[in-house]
């Protein structure tokens, strides 16, 4: 027996287009996220610029003929890319929740609470605000000028722990008091940025009403609440399970199913996909069940292909010849200005309020402006749903960009300053009892361990 009207399959030319478009992304990504690692940059620039290349910025206007033919103005042939990219994306989110070191809130809790909220709440008002004031300019045909500031509001808000993670590993100051605390409130912000996140993506999914602003906060509660109680001994059996077979290729199958099946579950209920891969990650990295050296050739794969390819598909959507417009000009660098103001006044006064200096809370407002992955994952969702247009679009992952190259400098800077007060015995950190003035940025939790 046959169907009648099977699917037709993949059209040969479309595979081939298909190829060769995987095939320059990831050329461009390995060769400018090296250059980028080699001029002490983080490989997310490198990466984002990629697409930006071989997008509608440059590669359109040198050689038009060959930008058309690689890359088609045809929704059937982009999806392709696109759903690479998703996956890349959910996996990296995963990938990230299972690495975060709930150990450090716990170490640093009194003093990363108040950097992390104080890096919240300044940005988010400030963020709201601009889009507000913004509307005019950056606002899409039929999206509700809320729905858009409070997107915006999010994306000036969130930190990039990967990229920090990185940064502080590359500088020598992952296990250092300071770099213990931009992680510890670096993990503070991120939960708080998918939760919010999903909140929005649900209310510029179903509509801005009383009834869906409730739903949109009380079902990633309700996620979160599941995953806690039923979901966490779930996750431990199907781990320990997976444990028990010989090989690591057990355990990265049932990780990738339950990172899908959290996703899929979110997306259905009308929230963001990407919530569901965290708290799934987050499951899997907490479960005392996971053997970490079977998760390694996962988390290799997704660091070394699907988020390179993520980050280089992600700057195709840029189009930098928007910016010629006087008005959108201006937007950028108000958006700009703001995001950066925002994340290092919001730190640094959450700093200044557990008594750092005011070089250590330097130091921790340029960790925490660090944007990076988080806020170019922020931005393709608005793209995605239509909160975003191109423009604004742009001018968030600029942002990313931009932040994510101002932190090594200004950390470096803020590090040298505030361990000449140490030595000086000037340091005014004594956040966690027992520390003397010298050790503020000098002693570190030899054991705490995160992997970018």
């Amino acid at each position: 027996m046959t169907l009648a009207n099977p699917v037709p399959t993949m059209a040969p030319h479309s595979l081939l287009v298909f190829l060769l478009q995987l095939a320059f992304l990831l050329l461009f990504a390995l060769v400018l996220g090296r250059l980028a690692e080699r001029f002490r940059m983080p490989a997310v620039v490198g990466e984002l610029c990629a697409g930006l290349l071989l997008g509608p910025s440059v590669l359109q206007h040198v050689l038009p003929g060959f930008s058309e033919w690689l890359l088609p103005r045809q929704p059937e042939q982009m999806h392709l890319l696109d759903a690479t990219g998703q996956l890349g994306v959910l996996l990296l989110v995963g990938v990230t929740g299972a690495e975060l070191n709930f150990g450090l809130v716990r170490k640093r809790g009194v003093t990363a609470a108040r950097v992390s909220i104080a890096g919240l709440v300044l940005p988010l008002g400030l963020g709201i605000a601009t889009g507000f004031a913004l509307r005019g300019v950056l606002l899409p045909d039929g999206v509700d000028p809320t729905v858009f500031a409070f997107f915006l509001g999010v994306a000036m808000c969130v930190t990039a722990i990967p990229v920090i993670a990185k940064t502080l590993l590359d500088m020598k100051l992952l296990h250092r008091d300071i770099g213990q605390l931009i992680l510890s409130a670096g993990v503070v912000d991120d939960i708080v940025g998918w939760f919010l996140l999903s909140v929005v993506s649900a209310m510029a999914t179903a509509g801005l009403t009383a009834g869906v602003m409730a739903t949109s906060v009380l079902y990633p509660v309700g996620v979160v609440l599941f995953a806690v109680f039923p979901g966490r001994p779930l996750v431990g059996a199907a781990l320990r399970r997976a444990g028990r077979a010989e090989g690591s290729a057990p355990t990265i199958m049932t990780v990738v199913v339950l990172v899908l099946f959290g996703a899929a579950a979110t997306q259905a209920m009308k929230l963001e996909a990407i919530f569901g891969a965290f708290v799934c990650g987050v499951l899997v990295g907490t479960s005392k069940d996971l053997d970490r050296a079977k998760l390694e050739p996962l988390k290799t794969t997704v660091l070394a292909f699907l988020a390179p390819l993520f980050f280089a598909t992600a700057g195709l959507r840029m189009d930098l010849t928007g910016l010629r417009h006087p008005e959108v000009l201006a937007a950028a660098l108000a958006v700009l200005v703001v995001a950066v103001l925002g994340k290092f006044s919001g730190a640094f006064l959450g700093a200044r309020f557990s008594r750092l200096n005011r070089w250590e809370a330097l130091a921790l407002g340029a960790g925490m402006n660090c944007r990076g992955v988080v806020e170019v994952v922020v931005a393709m969702t608005g793209l995605r749903l239509g909160v975003l247009d191109t423009d604004a679009y742009t001018i968030i992952v600029l942002v990313a960009i931009v932040t994510s190259l101002m932190t090594p400098p200004v950390l470096r800077l803020a590090m040298a300053r505030a361990e000449e007060l140490a030595d000086a015995g000037l340091s005014l950190e004594d956040a966690d009892p027992g520390r003397t003035p010298r050790d503020a940025g000098r002693s570190g939790a030899p054991n705490s361990e995160v992997t970018p």
